[in-house]
C-alpha cells in the first residue's frame, strides 16, 4: 500500500471523479480529506464509504472560490493532521452557452471555482509542503483545454489556464522537492453520460479512438500514479486519461 498514511485532499471529492479518486486513494492506505461546497447527502454517503475502508478521513465543506473558506479549511486539516502530502484539485463547474449569450455572471463564477479555487488551494497548502521538502499537486483539466470546444468558452478558458498555471507553478517548486502536474480526463461514463440519447452517444464514441467511455477509476489511477513515488521525477506534465481524444 504506497499511500498508507499518506494525507491527501482532494477538492470536490464527495462525486464523479473526485470521488473515484478519493477512494482509490483511501484503498491504498492513505488518510483522504474530501472537499464539497454544497451537497451533504453525497458528503454523507461518501464519508461513509471511506469509514468502510478503515481509513482516517475527514468532511471538509467550503467554497474553494473564497479565500478565507479554503484557509479555514486547510488550517482544520492541519491543526488534526499536521501536515498534507499530496493536493488534487478537482472541483469544478460548467455554464456552458455560446460567447453572444454568455452573461458576465457565468462567465466570473466558472474561472472562480475552476481556475481561482486552483491557486487558492494551492497556495494555501504550499508552506506545509516546502517545510518537509516532499509534495504532490495535481490538477485537473479537460480536453477542452486543448482543443476547444463551442459553447465552452469560459470552461476552456479555465481550463486552459489551470495548464499554464501548473506549468508556472512546478518551476517554482521543482527544488523544493514538490511536484506539480495535471491530468485531463476524456469523456467519462457518469450518470450525465448515461442519459444521453443513442445519437450523441455514437458520436462521442466516434471521437474516441479507444472506442469507449472512460470509467472514473481510469483517471483515478492516473492521479494515483502522479502521486506515488515512481513519478517523483515527473513535473511540469499534462496527462491525458482520454482514450486517445486529444
Amino acid at each position: 500500500m504506497e499511500f498508507k498514511d499518506k494525507r491527501v485532499i482532494v477538492t470536490g471529492g464527495t462525486k464523479g471523479l473526485g470521488k473515484a479518486i478519493a477512494l482509490s486513494f483511501a484503498r491504498e492506505g492513505a488518510w483522504v480529506g474530501v472537499n464539497y461546497s454544497s451537497d451533504d447527502k453525497s458528503a454523507s454517503r461518501t464519508e461513509a464509504e471511506l469509514e468502510g475502508l478503515s481509513t482516517k478521513s475527514l468532511l471538509l465543506k467550503a467554497d474553494v472560490s473564497i479565500g478565507a473558506d479554503v484557509e479555514k479549511m486547510i488550517g482544520s486539516v492541519l491543526d488534526q493532521w499536521e501536515y498534507v502530502d499530496i493536493l488534487v484539485n478537482n472541483a469544478g463547474i460548467i455554464r456552458d452557452k455560446l460567447l453572444m449569450f454568455l452573461d458576465e455572471e457565468d462567465w466570473d463564477r466558472v474561472l472562480e471555482v475552476n481556475l481561482k479555487g486552483t491557486y487558492l488551494c494551492s497556495r494555501a497548502i504550499m508552506k506545509t509542503m516546502i517545510a518537509r521538502r516532499f509534495g504532490r499537486i495535481i490538477n485537473i483539466t479537460s480536453p477542452s483545454a486543448l482543443t476547444g470546444r463551442a459553447g465552452q468558452t469560459n470552461y476552456s478558458a479555465s481550463k486552459g489556464g489551470i495548464i499554464s498555471f501548473t506549468k508556472s507553478l512546478s518551476k517554482e517548486m521543482a527544488r523544493l522537492g514538490i511536484t506539480v502536474n495535471a491530468v485531463c480526463p476524456g469523456i467519462i461514463s457518469t450518470p450525465m453520460t448515461e442519459n444521453l440519447d443513442q445519437e450523441t452517444k455514437s458520436n462521442f464514441l466516434n471521437m474516441i479512438p479507444m472506442g469507449r467511455f472512460g470509467e472514473p477509476e481510469d483517471v483515478a489511477w492516473a492521479v494515483l500514479f502522479l502521486a506515488s513515488e515512481k513519478a517523483g521525477y515527473i513535473t511540469g506534465q499534462v496527462l491525458a486519461a482520454d482514450g486517445g481524444l486529444t
